[in-house]
């Protein structure tokens, strides 16, 4: 699972289908080829995954699905599909796990479009108790989007308080840490925002998350003291990696 590998929550949903289910099955193959970047082959997966689910009338294994499908549309930026696949999802039938797993949801699907206030009131809707007995990897993807949402708000104090969670849930020196504190910095207009978006891209090559290497070099070709030349540099290598990874929206947004 990517959280494993370098803590981007990009299906925590998957991992909590029951694995015997036919929809688990498949769910599982969908989460190995999103690992290594296969988009198209796992999304068709996860389709699969959704009409197994419904075959088997587990609501809230078809509610988890449909939350996986969302975070790949978010990913890919495909936005309002993104956005009807979670409208779909049932809260009465959600735990407290899959109900933290749609609010992580839906304030990565606004910090994507850049509307951080929403992304605030997502965040601000939580029950902390709630959220304190969920899984931790799950808590530390929630608070990375609350962090950048509120670190581009200049809710500074609160973003490092978020920061700071997610460190307790997973590891300082991982991945997932170095990429939150990068978006905050880059948010906030510091410079060392290049140097943890490096340090993240390092883990991220290192740990062969692709989708996440690519995220990461186009965020530092638009830093306002990367110079013309490396920007473009970054820009074509982005863009080169989402054309192969099957992502149009993606590539075309680093070619711009």
């Amino acid at each position: 699972m990517v959280m494993r590998k370098f803590g981007i929550a990009a299906l925590l949903s998957l991992a909590t289908i029951a694995s015997a289910s036919e929809s688990g099955i498949l769910s599982s193959r969908a989460q190995r080829s999103l690992d290594a970047g296969k988009f198209a082959k796992g999304y068709g997966q996860l389709e699969r995954a959704l009409l197994a689910s419904r075959k088997e009338a587990d609501l809230r294994s078809e509610g988890r699905v449909l939350m996986a499908m969302a975070q790949v549309r978010t990913m890919s930026l495909d936005f309002e599909l993104a956005d009807t696949l979670l409208s779909q999802v049932r809260p009465e039938i959600l735990d407290k796990n899959t109900n933290l797993m749609l609010l992580q949801g839906k304030a990565a699907l606004a910090n994507a479009q850049g509307n951080f206030d929403e992304a605030l009131k997502v965040c601000n809707s939580a029950d902390a108790d709630s959220v304190s007995d969920s899984d931790k990897p799950l808590q530390a993807s929630f608070y990375s989007e609350c962090a950048i949402a509120q670190a581009a708000k200049g809710r500074n104090d609160d973003a490092e308080e978020s920061l700071k969670m997610v460190g307790k849930r997973t590891s300082k020196k991982g991945g997932f840490y170095a990429w939150t504190a990068a978006r905050m910095a880059d948010l906030q207009g510091k410079r060392e925002a290049d140097s943890l978006y490096q340090a993240a891209e390092a883990m991220s090559i290192k740990n062969n998350v692709p989708y996440m290497t690519a995220t990461i070099l186009y965020h530092r070709s638009l830093l306002k003291g990367t110079p013309a030349d490396a920007a473009a540099d970054l820009k074509l290598r982005c863009k080169n990696a989402f054309e192969l990874m099957g992502l149009p929206n993606n590539a075309k947004r680093c070619g711009e």
